[in-house]
């Protein structure tokens, strides 16, 4: 069996390893914090600022563990961003939760395509990746309507250039957070024009 295949088997595998635990909390108190804390950048609703900006990400209906895992990961200083270390500096781990189930429970709207030629090989990488190159498909993690789980995070209708932005983080190290390393690794295999076609893919997914 050649290197790619075994590489897209272990990265593939970790897909159902790595499960989070539930959250607990009380999205109500984390809407009040939305509303004083988060909504000049993700928006009270958490879906966003108008135009979008790559540097706020959609939180809408992200999967709360996930959206836990960040800010946790903010404020420990796991993934770098100074915007956000200042945001959740002050809030407590209720906060942090609370937050998490606000913003899981919000509805998402639909991402902004805004280079449609990318589509159709966004799509097909998304849903078949690069054997060639041993990057499995997004869809295996991610679910193939971009709904993901509760270790890997929902992606329909989020920012391109957001998308965009994080991969090329992944690639080159900045951004080191994921579980297991595996975007790290899928994103050093990928080129240019698939992660600007995939992000335009995942823009569109609703």
């Amino acid at each position: 069996m050649n290197r790619p295949v075994l590489t897209i088997l272990a990265l593939s595998s970790a897909c159902t390893a790595l499960a989070a635990p539930p959250v607990a909390g009380d999205a109500k108190k984390g809407a009040a914090i939305a509303t004083q804390v988060c909504f000049a950048c993700h928006g009270a609703d958490g879906n966003g600022i108008t135009p979008p900006n790559p540097d706020y990400p959609k939180l809408a209906a992200k999967q709360p563990e996930y959206l836990l895992k960040q800010l946790k990961d903010f404020k420990a200083g796991k993934r770098k961003n100074d915007i956000m270390a200042g945001m959740v500096a002050s809030l407590s781990p209720d906060d942090m939760a609370n937050l998490a189930l606000h913003f899981a429970s919000q509805k998402n709207k639909a991402g902004v395509v805004n280079s449609p030629e990318l589509l159709d090989s966004g799509k097909k990488f998304y849903s078949d990746g690069n054997p060639g190159l041993g990057v499995p498909a997004c869809a295996g993690c991610h679910q193939p309507d971009g709904g993901g789980t509760s270790a890997y995070p929902h992606l329909a209708g989020q920012h391109a250039g957001y998308v965009y932005q994080q991969l090329k983080r992944f690639a080159s190290g900045e951004r080191d957070n994921d579980r297991g390393l595996v975007m790290q690794s899928l994103a050093l295999r990928m080129t240019e024009q698939e992660m600007k076609a995939v992000s335009e893919y995942i823009s569109s997914l609703k």
